[in-house]
């Protein structure tokens, strides 16, 4: 089905619909698959939405509220779907009346009564009879609105297989009828590893987008951020919750020093600190704090990143942050959560405390890993360390290897401009 508008809707009205469509739709997803319990057919009703906005608002207008006018449209052939079904005729009954009119709930009234759409969603996604790859492709898919190509990029896997995952996992859901529900007592524990992987990769999606025009996409940020700090209040004993509601404190701190005036991407090192949310740089202290107090064991992975994102909070200036304490936590990540992405970061915090000969030794036996293939990172990191010890020709040959993998337009031109510093 296409999502593209009408060729004669003015360009407004359509890049009204796209941005309207990409960042409600998985609200819609969610709030009409309270309603159908199949997530499913909740997608394809959320796109029939779509489809009746591209005819209907070039000719008469952008609603004043775009999304409410979605989730209204999709819920009323989700109501008229139940009534056709004689089979959810007490299921009708019992919540069609006040579906017809009554607007999605924006935030939960009670933490306990988990009264929010959007967090169900991502613990049916995330029930167990879903492989993990299966759970995560799902949940961005759904959740996050990430295309089949950015769920793949974000994974390092081939796009078909990405796509027959959110296929199998949809078809898995509706013939064991499982329910659009948060679990309780150990069920919920069972699903909460799963669970705290989406809502980070949901978040890692929004502050680098792997496709587009844009380096940031804010929303998904936003949507990650939230969902964390409704978990931390359901499961307040849970030290991993706490953590990663840290960790995404910390990194969307940063997130207005992040890009330029015209949306060029700006590097840590050049980041005017001034502009880091000092608000959001507390209340991620105060949640790692939290993630201490409950913990009885070794920390987590989430308690690890946290805390190397605290050392570059409480570090005023790029010269004044504690690279040592940075590459000592990677370590033990590394050794905590062993893969090639977090022995490349590894690489760039080592580089900064010990010099760029000894993270290109880290770095060069990561150019045989199969995930990485097509990282564009990897010869980004690389190429940097090169030009740091003066060879500047291989440098510039990694940059441009870097920007020919990159699909995201901001970060392709940051590359290749890094390319043509090499040059002279």
């Amino acid at each position: 089905m296409s999502t593209q508008p009408p060729a004669d809707a003015d360009a407004e009205t359509r890049h009204a619909i796209e941005t309207v469509f990409r960042l409600e739709s998985p609200r819609v997803i969610a709030g009409v698959a309270r309603v159908v319990r199949d997530v499913g057919i909740a997608e394809e009703l959320a796109q029939d939405a779509l489809v009746a906005a591209l005819e209907q608002w070039p000719r008469d207008g952008v609603p004043d509220n775009p999304g409410a006018w979605l989730m209204a449209t999709a819920r009323h052939r989700a109501v008229d779907l139940v009534r056709r079904r004689e089979n959810y005729a007490r299921k009708l009954a019992e919540i069609g009346r006040g579906l017809e009119t009554a607007a999605p709930p924006e935030e939960p009234a009670d933490p306990d009564d988990i009264d929010d759409d959007l967090l169900r969603l991502v613990f049916t996604t995330c029930h167990p009879v879903l492989s993990p790859e299966a759970r995560t492709a799902l949940t961005l898919r759904l959740l996050g609105g990430l295309s089949t190509a950015e769920i793949a990029r974000a994974f390092l896997v081939p796009e078909p297989t990405v796509a027959q995952r959110i296929v199998r996992a949809k078809r898995t859901l509706a013939t064991r009828n499982i329910a659009f529900e948060v679990p309780y007592g150990p069920d919920r524990e069972a699903r909460l590893g799963s669970v705290l992987d989406v809502i980070y990769l949901i978040h890692n999606e929004g502050y680098a987008a792997t496709t587009g025009d844009d380096w940031l996409r804010p929303s998904l940020c936003e949507d990650a951020l939230r969902l964390a700090r409704v978990l931390s209040s359901l499961m307040p004993k849970e030290p991993e919750v706490h953590a990663l509601t840290a960790l995404l404190e910390f990194q969307t701190s940063r997130t207005a020093a992040r890009t330029g005036p015209d949306g060029e991407p700006v590097l840590l090192r050049d980041q005017n600190r001034r502009r880091w949310n000092r608000m959001l740089i507390a209340r991620g202290i105060r949640a790692l704090a939290r993630a201490d107090a409950t913990a009885t064991g070794a920390p987590g992975p989430y308690a690890l990143q946290a805390a190397i994102a605290a050392c570059h909070a409480h570090a005023y200036t790029y010269e004044e942050t504690d690279w040592r304490s940075i590459a000592t936590l990677y370590g033990l990540l590394a050794v905590r959560s062993p893969s090639p992405v977090v022995e490349l970061n590894r690489a760039v915090a080592v580089s900064m405390a010990d010099g760029p000969a000894a993270a290109l030794a880290i770095v060069e036996p990561l150019t045989a890993e199969p995930a990485l293939r097509d990282y564009h990172l990897l010869p980004s990191v690389r190429g940097d360390l090169l030009a740091r010890l003066g060879r500047t020709a291989q440098a510039r040959a990694e940059f441009e290897r870097a920007a020919a993998l990159a699909r995201n337009e901001r970060e392709r031109q940051l590359l290749l401009a890094r390319a043509r510093e090499c040059a002279s």
